[in-house]
């Protein structure tokens, strides 16, 4: 490959396999994360080992939203490729700390941005999320559809993130591309996620919180899929959309260099059924404590990936079953469980 990629969010679940895959692919990988306490330290620190063992890895440790630092970090290399996957990440955790989003997912934003835009990096991909979709009630969910309505903080920041890219792509030609990430699983996972979550529960004999009594579906998507999509993505550099119309505007491209894409496995599963094939995974059986749905959370997620399809030849299909599989073959190595 032979090309310099930078990777926020480095010692992160998504960063962490996306940086792994393009040193794979010998590209030159500059890691950033500032390995905050949200969730395990350690894990972070775990991860970010694995990458520190690897010829053509480098790290910084800094906060985004440090415009001296990230700065600095810009006029330092020259990026061919920017992947801003750094963010404060859980919907409900913006509930009770709305400011770490807007630190975060905003000021850091915008700081790889300018940093982007000043050094004239050919592309820049960076993650949203299927939470965008909020109140929005057809399914699957398409990229062309309205994202006015969302009910967490976490998904207005990462709709704010979308906005704030198509103006650096409107104003300064800088081609981006957003990725609408959903419910992403897999190895070295985080322990906020349910899936984490559950396994630790299980193997442990504690209940496990199962809200809405399980009345969800989500569109799981396992993360070499994803990741597979986030390279494939990062080389289809975005262009003007000669069909544009303002008259009917659609939200998932534009006549700046500008691109929306759902990366789902666009097959959802009821919580029930992922509970049921976790405890086949481990051999053992649950003990459910059914509760409320929470606040911010959704009833179902499905991706239209038509798009994703038709623009990298690619779509997520790791089937429940394959991925859990291998999640807890990794929980139990890890944790020498």
């Amino acid at each position: 490959m032979n090309r310099v990629v930078l990777v926020t969010g480095a010692a992160g679940f998504i960063g962490f396999h996306t940086s792994l895959r393009f040193l794979d692919q010998g590209a030159t990988v500059v890691g950033v994360d500032n390995l905050n306490e949200y969730y395990d330290v350690g894990l972070k620190k775990a991860r970010l080992a694995r990458l520190e063992e690897r010829p053509g890895f480098s790290f910084y440790r800094l906060d985004l939203q440090d415009r001296a630092a990230v700065e600095s970090l810009f006029q330092s290399h020259q990026f061919d490729r920017v992947v801003h996957l750094g963010a404060q990440a859980g919907v409900r955790y913006s509930i009770e700390n709305p400011y770490s989003y807007i630190d975060s997912n905003v000021a850091g934003t915008i700081t790889i941005l300018e940093g982007c835009r000043r050094t004239s990096v050919p592309h820049l991909v960076y993650a949203s999320s299927s939470s965008v979709y909020g109140m929005h009630g057809k399914q699957p969910f398409s990229e062309s559809d309205s994202v006015d309505h969302p009910i967490s903080l976490y998904a207005a920041t990462k709709k704010a993130n979308e906005l704030m890219a198509h103006t650096y792509s409107h104003l300064y030609g800088l081609p981006t591309t957003g990725l609408r990430f959903f419910t992403v699983y897999g190895p070295w996972g985080r322990p906020d996620m349910a899936l984490y979550k559950f396994t630790d529960a299980i193997l442990s004999g504690r209940p496990i919180d199962v809200y809405n009594a399980g009345q969800m579906k989500r569109d799981f998507t396992y993360v070499d899929d994803v990741v597979t999509a986030i390279l494939r993505i990062a080389d289809k550099i975005p262009v003007s959309d000669p069909s544009w119309d303002p008259m009917a505007p659609n939200p998932a491209t534009s006549t700046a260099p500008y691109r929306v894409y759902n990366i789902g496995n666009n097959n959802p599963t009821p919580l029930t059924i992922f509970i049921e094939e976790l405890e086949r995974a481990l051999g053992k059986t649950a003990i459910k404590n059914l509760l409320p749905i929470q606040p911010g959370d959704v009833l179902s997620t499905a991706a239209d990936v038509d798009a994703l399809a038709e623009a990298v030849d690619f779509s997520p299909s790791t089937s429940i079953r394959v991925g859990i599989e291998r999640f807890v073959a990794w929980y139990r190595e890890y944790h020498r469980v």
